[in-house]
């Protein structure tokens, strides 16, 4: 059983993107990486065969908050953990449902213990706490879990935002306790990353960096960015956080974003990522191709019979027509909502790969700048 382990491979000239690999247990990830978001143990419309074949999927997430209300730990416990209960052989990671309860801010209250909120399911009141929320992605099993930290909103006056940071490395204080008191489940390394939080104030950012920094944990991530706040803001943030996090260990923005928010974000240093935006705006007909961005519900594609992305190595991109999935869409069938999630994901991974190509040969500047311009065209 052997603890996460990140391998630095080379950073782009002109650039601080880096190329990495992380090893875990359920195999490695080669950074730059994009994490499709299976909220409750399932990317929506997305088999796991599908993820590992057509999207290349190399880790997948799990939500915390979700899976802990439904099936619920002892369903999970049960089947073995997630990864046995839904058939994904590859890395997990859980989020630490912080994010949810923030999102829940009419039915929770935040305290010192944790955070009493009431479920949206059946408005049952529950507390999550370092320690049990520690507890519950031990039993889900994921390969990396998150530190519990409060989500300050956009905008915080410092006052709130540096309380909220201050308790949120409490929190982190007793998420590594709980660790450390209680043995891995399932017979393989689960690995903590710590949540750098302080708004979008330097100092109280600089401030958790340092914090986060000192625990030596095996990887960090970067919270409280893409909740409303405009997109430079949340550039500058980023590249603060991670000029003060350290170079040996993986970079997590977590919640980013677009298909140029994750290249401008490489470019700063980020190694990984997730977002709901591939599936959900897949959902509603959007489509990121490498060509630029498609409505695939306006009239235009109802007779184009090219596929749906040719630039893109995946098989149901190259197998089906931009019509036929119009037609798809304007029928209400469900295939629609499959083929154009599948359509956005291994866009995604196409275009974090391409990135850690061009990291490597070292052009990564130039291409990013171009690439750029091709993605956020409308087409």
């Amino acid at each position: 059983m052997a603890t996460l382990a990140f391998q630095l491979e080379t950073t782009a000239p002109g650039s601080k993107a880096r190329a990495g690999k992380i090893s875990t247990d359920h195999g490695e990830i080669l950074t730059p990486i994009f994490m499709p978001v299976g909220t409750v143990g399932s990317v929506k419309a997305v088999t796991q065969q599908q993820l590992k074949l057509d999207v290349q999927a190399q880790i997948i997430l799990g939500n915390t908050y979700h899976l802990y209300l439904r099936p619920g730990t002892e369903v999970l416990e049960a089947a073995g953990g997630l990864h046995k209960f839904n058939g994904w052989k590859g890395p997990i990671l859980t989020d630490s449902g912080g994010y949810q309860v923030f999102s829940l801010a009419a039915n929770r209250k935040i305290k010192e213990e944790g955070v009493m909120f009431q479920s949206h399911i059946d408005g049952s009141k529950h507390l999550f706490s370092p320690e049990s929320v520690m507890d519950i992605q031990r039993s889900i099993g994921a390969d990396i879990i998150m530190a519990f930290d409060e989500c300050p909103p956009y905008p915080s006056d410092y006052t709130y935002a540096k309380k909220s940071m201050e308790l949120t490395h409490r929190w982190l204080d007793r998420c590594f306790e709980r660790l450390a008191e209680t043995p891995d489940k399932y017979g393989y390394s689960q690995n903590l990353f710590p949540i750098v939080q302080g708004s979008t104030y330097k100092d109280l950012r600089k401030a958790s960096c340092d914090y986060i920094s000192s625990k030596g944990a095996a990887g960090n991530a970067i919270g409280g960015l893409s909740v409303g706040e405009p997109e430079e803001m949340m550039y500058e943030f980023t590249e603060l956080c991670a000029d003060n996090l350290p170079l040996d260990k993986p970079r997590y923005l977590m919640g980013v974003g677009t298909p140029w928010n994750l290249l401008e974000c490489i470019d700063l240093g980020i190694d990984m990522f997730d977002c709901v935006m591939p599936t959900r705006n897949g959902r509603n007909g959007m489509l990121f191709t490498t060509q630029g961005v498609i409505n695939i519900r306006n009239k235009k594609w109802a007779s184009d019979f090219s596929p749906i992305d040719p630039g893109l190595p995946c098989e149901p991109s190259q197998y089906y027509s931009k019509a036929y999935l119009r037609h798809l869409f304007i029928a209400n069938e469900i295939l629609a909502l499959q083929l154009a999630s599948i359509q956005n994901l291994a866009f995604y991974l196409w275009l974090v790969g391409e990135a850690r190509k061009h990291i490597i040969a070292g052009d990564f500047a130039s291409w990013k700048g171009e690439m750029i311009s091709v993605v956020k065209q409308r087409l």
